[in-house]
C-alpha cells in the first residue's frame, strides 16, 4: 500500500514538470550554489518512483475504460472500513500516508478496478458457496468492558445488573484504553474483522442476543463484558448467493491472480513503453514485486 501511495503522490510531480517543460521555463529552484532544473527534478523522481507512477497510471488509464466503479460501490467500501476502524480511520489512513479522505479513495477505487478485472479469472463452486453460508455468522455490534481479573469483572457486571450505564462503567474500569473513551464501543465484528478477535471473545458475542449483557468472559486479555447493541438476522441462501459468491473469490485473490489479470489488460490494451528507461516497468515480474 505504501508504495502506491508514494507513486499517487509524486506522479502528479512528474506530469507538472512536464507540462513546465514544454512552456520554456527550466529552472525549479534556485541557489548561490547552483540552480535545480526540470529535468534535473523530473529524472532524480524517474528514477525513485518512475517504474511506480507509470505502472500506476496506465492502470489507472486501461481500466477505467471496462471497470467503473460508482460512487456509491466506493463509498460503500470507504463506509465498510469507517464501521471496522471507528474513530481511528483518519489516523490509519494518516499511518499510511494519506494526506485526506479525498487521496485514500483515489488509491481505493484503483484497487477495486484491479479486483473487478482479477474476479473473472476466479471460479468457484455451489458446495464452496454452501459451506461458506452454513459457516455465516450476521454481522454484530458490540461494546466490552476489559479488566484484569474475574473478581473484578463481577463487580463491573453487578454494577450493570444494577442499571449502571455500560458507557461509564466501561469509562471508569475498562483497561481496554482505546475503546473504553467510546464507551467500550467496538463497532461492527464481521466475518471479515473477526479474526482480529480472540476466539473465546468471539463465541461469547455472537452468541448473545441483541442488548443481552454476558457473564464475565476469560480471555488471553483478562475478563471481558460483552453486550451486542445490534445483531443482523441471517438470510436465506438465496438471498445471499451473490453476496457470498462475492466473498469466496476475494478470499481466492492473490497478488499473482491480480498480476495475471493486470497482464492481460495491459496487451489488451496494446500498452507500448516508448521510455527506454521505464521499458521494464510493467513487466510481470516487476508487477508482481509492487503487489
Amino acid at each position: 500500500m505504501k508504495k502506491w501511495i508514494l507513486a499517487l503522490t509524486l506522479t502528479g510531480g512528474v506530469l507538472t514538470l512536464g507540462a513546465c517543460n514544454q512552456s520554456g521555463s527550466n529552472t525549479v529552484a534556485e541557489s548561490k550554489a547552483g540552480n535545480v532544473t526540470q529535468e534535473e527534478l523530473y529524472n532524480s523522481m524517474k528514477d525513485k518512483v518512475g517504474d511506480q507512477a507509470l505502472q500506476q497510471l496506465m492502470y489507472e488509464k486501461v481500466l477505467s475504460k471496462k471497470y467503473k466503479i460508482s460512487d456509491k460501490e466506493l463509498n460503500e467500501k470507504v463506509d465498510q472500513l469507517k464501521s471496522q476502524l471507528g474513530a481511528n480511520f483518519e489516523a490509519t489512513i494518516a499511518q499510511y500516508g494519506y494526506k485526506s479522505e479525498a487521496d485514500f479513495k483515489k488509491t481505493m477505487e484503483l484497487g477495486m478496478m484491479q479486483e473487478k478485472a482479477a474476479m473473472k479469472d476466479v471460479k468457484v463452486t455451489e458446495k464452496e458457496l454452501k459451506e461458506y453460508y452454513d459457516d455465516y455468522q450476521p454481522d454484530i455490534k458490540a461494546r466490552h468492558i476489559l479488566v484484569a481479573d474475574e473478581a473484578t469483572a463481577n463487580e463491573v457486571k453487578k454494577k450493570l445488573d444494577d442499571g449502571a450505564k455500560f458507557e461509564d462503567v466501561a469509562k471508569e474500569y475498562s483497561t481496554d484504553t482505546a475503546s473504553a473513551q467510546n464507551g467500550g464501543d467496538l463497532g461492527t465484528i464481521n466475518n471479515t474483522n473477526k479474526a482480529q478477535y480472540d476466539p473465546d471473545f468471539i463465541k461469547a458475542a455472537f452468541a448473545l442476543k441483541a442488548n443481552e449483557i454476558s457473564a464475565p468472559v476469560k480471555t488471553q486479555f483478562g475478563y471481558h463484558i460483552i453486550q451486542v447493541t445490534e445483531k443482523k438476522e441471517k438470510k436465506p441462501y438465496e438471498e445471499m448467493k451473490k453476496d457470498i459468491e462475492y466473498q469466496v473469490k476475494q478470499s481466492k485473490l492473490t497478488s499473482d491472480v491480480i498480476n495475471k489479470a493486470m497482464q492481460r489488460e495491459l496487451k489488451a490494451a496494446d500498452v507500448k513503453v516508448t521510455d527506454k528507461d521505464l521499458k521494464d516497468a510493467l513487466a510481470a515480474e516487476k508487477s508482481s514485486e509492487k503487489k
